[in-house]
């Protein structure tokens, strides 16, 4: 028997598809849930990273405070030996804490001024502003005119 011959003699069968051919909604269902599976586990990974930098963090806060508080003890410790060293040139010691109290007066003051002066110098961002006006207008399709 021919090739042809045994060709009209089997019934057609439809293109149905096999059991190992996965189906449109089994694919969708599959990729739905990897996708699902791989945020977790992206979210997992970002909470195991932040877990450690915030105790790197904490850490680092705790020793930065530790440190700002020897530098405290540190500047009470010298200023009162800078009282004693004045105390030496036949001052009574009670003026020279004052004297050592109002070099830190007028510390303060001159830090207070420097302070003023630089918060005065803060303007409103304009040109961020005038940029923000006119989101509205080009969500739209308004143009703005073309700046020289």
């Amino acid at each position: 028997m021919s090739d042809r011959q045994r060709a009209n003699r089997e019934p057609v069968r439809p293109m149905l598809p096999e059991q190992d051919e996965p189906t449109v909604g089994r694919l969708v269902a599959d990729a739905s849930r990897d996708i699902s599976a791989l945020v977790q586990a992206e979210v997992a990974l970002a909470k195991s990273e932040l877990v450690v930098s915030a105790k790197a963090g904490g850490v680092g806060a705790a020793l930065f405070a530790v440190a700002g508080f020897l530098g405290l003890l540190v500047l009470i410790f010298v200023s009162i030996a800078f009282a004693y060293f004045l105390s030496m040139t036949g001052l009574h010691p009670a003026w020279c804490f004052l004297i050592v109290a109002g070099v830190y007066v007028l510390l303060a003051v001159v830090l207070v001024l420097v302070g003023v002066r630089l918060i005065k110098k803060i303007r409103a961002p304009q040109k961020t502003i005038d940029t923000a006006k006119k989101i509205p207008g080009a969500l739209k399709g308004q143009h703005a005119a073309p700046r020289r």
